[in-house]
């Protein structure tokens, strides 16, 4: 940009600051505040990457079609349908026209009262630019939102009468126009503007309609709301031929048919959409229940989450199933892990997914790779169970991974498994958040009807092509066989954000942040916290805040969970109840000695051989195992259990095996006889040695397991003939971090970098407009950069230095990139100048030799 160029880039802000009316998106940034550019910057934070130089660069930036679709993408519904009503209103269009495309003939006192409010929050996102009397969108919103061929139109608009007749012959259009009960004119242009004036014209058009016949009035009604195309045969009907005669259906091609924009707004009635909503459905109540009868039900459901987690990752205690190649678990293992929990696929894809979130689960990273629980599931057992609870609540709100996609398919048909890549989905967090906030706007106690929060998400954020009409289809005569487009589509119901909110509901049931539908006082305290800050994993602060809303809602939800006790009941029938949670040490040992027979409000544990059998391996003797029982039982240790405990612990150990490959040895050679003539041990390979041994085939693990299917006791025994004690230590992964949230785009700036972001650019834009001098003599101009001979620099700057003025200069920086500055020199010594940059707003050195040129800034300018 030269000189001349940056004094008429200066002349227009002197203008715009003086009330002038913009011309350009960046002489409407020029013109705002600096609350209004934060505002900007705030909505739309891709434009902070990185910080324009200036505020022409911020225009460009935000007219760039990435950032359009995600700024339009972010539109409510009535946003959007005031942009799209923009689009196919002329350019550019006065407040009135824009509000009567909105409202129609008729008028709407909802749309009138919402819509400067809309006009407001698309000039403050600068995606609408001008004032009232001259509203602009901006130009690729335009392209993306206006009526074409190729991508109809949402409002199901089609184009312009002078946009379709663009390519037609003059002598066709005269024809039309004397059809039409037109004057001829001279020239063609003359004669697209009679006719769009006369289907502008309501009561001329009125009376050219009157015209018509029924059929002819049939085929408009079923183009009138879209698609606005229609195919026709070579000899078309009377009603088409009437109305292609007259313009009210001008041809694409030689079979299509378009309906022009003029003539479908008078049939409208002058609206744009069918139906526009201005204001947001109202989330609903479907059922009403007392506060205490909904806190209770989430914390029971709460409760049975901490199980239902306790349960899965326990039996994952020795390792759990192996990693796929391309990652995940496969359907056989994840149909195995429903079927252990007695639950649907689903919903254990939802615990596996809700455990790796809060990194309670992982892979171990060996060649055999295998999942299993991390170091940080010990550490979690040991918490009271609503801090326990609360640590997996809050990853599940800031999580991108998403559990309801497992046995769907990628975009290559590959079917997405639990645990496995490709379940990332950035609004995942955001919706979340915002169905509990729509949860939280109705009384306390009250469920919500889910129609109507679907309904209000898909108003916040409309599906993309929601709005659309179908493809395009048009009339060849009135018929069965016409195409009858009644309108825009219905919203998609398989898209994203609507699978996301059904799934949301659902598992904020399980997780107890609901009760009976409705949100429960605990859940309420999440929802203090601002989304941008909890999504954020790298932000400190975002951390500590989501850290202390969880908090507070693990102290509500305490009060409402089971205390645990420090007994059980021991029942003759080889049963022992648990009246409530047990306390942890008393649970991990009841978990060895009995097995778990049925859960509820009171969980029923069941003693076997084979229980008794695995306590006594963990090191207990029978001794130990009747001391625990009677320390732990309200009721006295009832005799069949006891003679079980005798019984097991008395054939237990009487066989002994050890490695060679493998070997038995028992003192009493009868039952090595015993073992030897069963023929259920021919697969094991066993033969006889020595009296009391027997040696195996098979390993001693797969020897063990054999012998005790058999209804044997068998110990294994190290090599120095000790047996050995099979403890109940649980394996773990190394130490793992809970997989990170994939952000919906960059994130949220705070307050700082707003403030910094919006100081540069304005120094950037200083340094960009200022005024300048005029040099004496011709100055040399390459690429927009000052150019000056080595002398004149040098004299120029170290003037500035004494002086304290500020100059302009051409920089080139080590790696080529050229840039212009504006710099009040304070040092000019060996062969650098020290000055305070007002383009970067600091003091920096810049070496001599890489200066293009200087210019003096203006007196006005100083």
């Amino acid at each position: 940009m030269g000189i001349g160029e940056l004094d008429r880039e200066a002349h227009v802000a002197e203008a715009t600051s003086a009330g002038a009316a913009p011309r350009t998106l960046a002489e409407a940034l020029r013109a705002r505040g600096d609350e209004g550019l934060a505002a900007l910057l705030r909505a739309r934070p891709d434009l902070l990457s990185p910080v324009p130089n200036d505020l022409t660069q911020l225009a460009t930036r935000a007219g760039t079609r990435g950032s359009v679709v995600r700024a339009l993408d972010r539109l409510d519904r009535f946003a959007l349908q005031t942009a799209e009503a923009l689009a196919v209103a002329p350019d550019p269009a006065p407040y009135p026209v824009l509000l009567a495309l909105l409202t129609g003939d008729e008028g709407d006192p909802a749309i009138e009262a919402a819509l400067p409010g809309t006009v407001a929050l698309l000039r403050e996102q600068a995606l609408v630019w001008g004032e009232d009397d001259r509203l602009r969108l901006v130009r690729t919103a335009r392209e993306l939102l206006a009526p074409s061929a190729q991508h109809p139109s949402p409002t199901g608009l089609g184009p312009t009468v002078a946009e379709a007749t663009a390519g037609m012959s003059p002598g066709r259009v005269q024809e039309i126009i004397a059809a039409a009960g037109l004057p001829p004119t001279h020239d063609p242009v003359s004669a697209v503007a009679a006719l769009t004036e006369l289907f502008t014209d309501r009561a001329r058009m009125g009376a050219l309609l009157d015209e018509a016949s029924p059929e002819a009035l049939s085929v408009l009604d079923r183009l009138v709301w879209g698609p606005p195309y229609g195919e026709v045969t070579a000899n078309p009907a009377p009603p088409v031929r009437w109305l292609r005669d007259r313009g009210l259906l001008l041809p694409v091609s030689a079979r299509t048919m378009v309906l022009p924009r003029e003539v479908a707004l008078h049939l409208r009635g002058g609206r744009a959409h069918r139906a526009p909503e201005p204001v947001a459905p109202v989330v609903e109540a479907a059922r009403e229940y007392r506060p205490q009868v909904v806190d209770s039900a989430a914390a029971g459901q709460a409760y049975a989450t901490l199980a239902t987690v306790e349960e899965l990752l326990k039996s994952w205690d020795q390792g759990g199933p192996q990693v796929l190649r391309a990652g995940g678990m496969s359907v056989r293992d994840l149909k195995r892990t429903a079927a252990a929990l007695d639950v649907t696929e689903q919903v254990a894809a939802f615990w596996l997914e809700l455990c790796f979130g809060a990194g309670l689960l992982a892979s171990d990273g060996e060649a055999d790779e295998r999942y299993a629980p991390t170091p940080a599931y010990d550490d979690w057992l040991d918490l009271p169970p609503a801090e326990r609870w609360a640590r997996l609540v809050a990853p599940w709100l800031t999580a991108t991974r998403t559990a309801g996609l497992v046995g769907g398919q990628d975009a290559k048909g590959r079917t997405l498994a639990a645990l496995g890549p490709d379940l990332d989905r950035a609004p995942a967090p955001e919706v979340r958040h915002r169905v509990l906030e729509l949860l939280a706007t109705l009384p306390p106690g009250a469920a919500a009807d889910p129609g109507t929060v679907f309904a209000r998400l898909r108003w916040e954020r409309p599906p993309r092509g929601a709005a659309q009409p179908a493809p395009p289809r048009a009339p060849q005569t009135p018929g069965a066989d016409d195409p009858a487009a009644t309108g825009p589509a219905p919203d998609a119901p398989g898209d994203l954000r609507s699978r996301l909110a059904r799934w949301t509901l659902a598992e904020a049931e399980l997780l107890g942040l609901t009760g009976r539908g409705a949100l429960a006082a605990h859940a309420r305290a999440l929802l203090n916290l601002p989304l941008a800050e909890a999504a954020t994993p790298a932000d400190h602060g975002g951390r500590v805040e989501l850290s202390v809303a969880a908090g507070r809602a693990a102290t509500l939800l305490a009060p409402l969970l089971p205390e645990a006790v420090d007994h059980v009941l021991l029942q003759a029938d080889l049963t022992a109840v648990a009246p409530g949670p047990l306390r942890r040490p008393l649970a991990d040992a009841l978990a060895v000695l009995a097995d778990v027979e049925s859960k509820g409000g009171a969980t029923v544990y069941r003693f076997t051989p084979g229980s008794v059998r695995r306590a006594l391996d963990s090191g207990r003797s029978a001794s130990d195992l009747h001391d625990f029982l009677a320390a732990h039982s309200r009721t006295p240790v009832p005799q069949p259990l006891a003679y079980l405990i005798d019984d097991v612990a008395r054939r237990h150990g009487h066989l002994r095996i050890g490695a060679a490959s493998a070997y038995v040895r028992c003192d009493d050679d009868t039952v090595l006889g015993e073992i030897l003539a069963d023929r259920r041990s021919a697969a094991l390979g066993l033969r006889r040695l020595a009296p009391t041994v027997l040696a195996a085939q098979a390993d001693p693990a797969s020897l063990l397991d054999g012998l005790r299917a058999m209804g044997y006791a068998p110990a294994a025994e190290s090599a120095e003939g000790d047996v050995l004690v099979t403890r109940a230590d649980a394996y773990r992964t190394p130490a793992r971090t809970a997989p990170v949230p994939v952000p919906d785009g960059p994130p949220v700036p705070d307050t700082t970098l707003l403030g910094a972001a919006v100081k540069a650019i304005r120094a950037g834009d200083r340094a960009a407009t200022a005024v300048r001098k005029e040099p004496a003599a011709p100055v040399a101009s390459t690429g927009g950069l000052p150019r000056t001979s080595a002398a004149e620099t040098l004299a120029t700057v170290q003037a500035a230095a004494l002086t304290g003025s500020a100059v302009w200069i051409g920089y080139v920086n080590a790696e080529g990139a050229a840039s212009q500055r504006v710099i009040a020199p304070v040092r000019v010594e060996g062969g650098f100048v020290t000055g305070y940059d007002h383009t970067a707003d600091e003091v920096r050195t810049y070496p001599l030799h890489r200066i293009t040129g200087v210019a003096e800034l203006a007196d006005d300018q100083v």
